[in-house]
């Protein structure tokens, strides 16, 4: 038996649907000291990102985070959400997609320190002359 979790793989297909359909793929996620979102858009804990083309660049639909750059309020923010921390997808449109009841897939455990908070590794591009 796999250890492996089935969100991931539900999370990218309810997005490639509502692409596939035309319709605005919405993440709700569940904020705690793992997530990185901007705070002032948190309510009760909560947030909903657009994961629009046209919203969000550089998105990464990942077995373990999702993660992409986006402006809030005209201000640019790179995104960081554990996949654990997804409640649920959804078309804004037609409220169609998923949602994951709690505690299915715990957020990363914290391994103590400043360093407790894992992060992705993000490519980096250099000019080379």
């Amino acid at each position: 038996m796999s250890d492996l979790s089935t969100r991931p793989y539900l999370i990218r297909a309810i997005y490639e649907w509502c692409e596939d359909s035309h319709l605005t793929p919405y993440l709700a996620v569940r904020v705690d000291e793992f997530t990185e979102v901007p705070p002032a858009f948190v309510k009760d804990g909560e947030i909903v990102l657009n994961l629009s083309a046209e919203a969000v660049r550089n998105l990464e639909l990942g077995n373990e985070y999702i993660t992409c750059s986006g402006r809030f309020g005209g201000a640019p923010f790179d995104i960081i959400v554990p996949v654990g921390a997804v409640i649920g997808i959804f078309a804004k449109e037609t409220g169609q997609g998923l949602v994951f009841q709690p505690g299915e897939h715990p957020s990363p455990p914290a391994e103590g320190g400043d360093e407790s908070k894992p992060k992705p590794h993000r490519p980096q591009l250099k000019i080379v002359k």
